[in-house]
């Protein structure tokens, strides 16, 4: 029997064009796990209850946060992408390759994957740690496919402090939940549904 050398692993930059749907869906899923397992060690020696952070609130006041800065970004970025070449803000075509064949339900539930999952490791727990600067840090360094290019990395960033701050604010997880959300679905929808120019 041939013995395993982890010398002998390799990383090599992928081409996104090489992974195939269920790789990248396989990928996708796997990540938001990692994810979440991960945020619950963190609560766990945090000394946190999970589930009081998902505790519904009993003022709508969280659902004005959520939308109103969902709101917000999307005009920042219609501004963004009016007046930056696109080349600037590419991600390498990973959202494209994500969302352009999804059928609606499964962007429906991706969305809310990802918004539950990321906002309950960062928001939920590693800003209650390090603060809503050094968790943005964090979040953008983690959205790897964006660090090519500075503006859609200080995007990334700026959007986490956004999360961050709308959480403090609201005093519950479920207005950055619904905020990133709401970002990824009409994200998703925009890219399947527009016409390719």
């Amino acid at each position: 029997m041939k013995k395993f050398k982890f010398g002998n692993i390799e990383i090599k930059p992928v081409d996104p064009r090489q992974l195939t749907d269920r790789l990248l869906l396989i990928n996708l899923y796997i990540t938001q796990g990692l994810t979440l397992f991960i945020g619950l060690v963190i609560l766990f020696f945090q000394k946190r209850n999970p589930i009081s952070l998902f505790e519904f609130p009993k003022s709508v006041e969280f659902l004005y946060w959520g939308f109103g800065f969902a709101v917000i970004m999307f005009l920042m970025d219609m501004l963004i992408s009016r007046f930056i070449a696109e080349d600037s803000i590419d991600d390498g075509g990973i959202n494209n390759m994500i969302f352009r064949e999804r059928p609606i339900w499964h962007i429906l539930l991706i969305s809310a994957v990802v918004a539950i999952c990321e906002e309950l490791l960062f928001r939920g727990a590693i800003q209650q740690g390090i603060g809503p600067y050094w968790t943005s840090i964090l979040f953008a360094v983690i959205h790897i496919r964006y660090l090519k290019h500075w503006i859609p990395t200080g995007w990334v960033f700026l959007s986490s402090y956004g999360l961050g701050y709308i959480y403090i604010l609201s005093g519950t997880l479920w207005a950055p939940i619904l905020c990133h959300f709401l970002i990824d679905l009409i994200s998703g929808l925009v890219i399947k549904f527009r016409r390719e120019s």
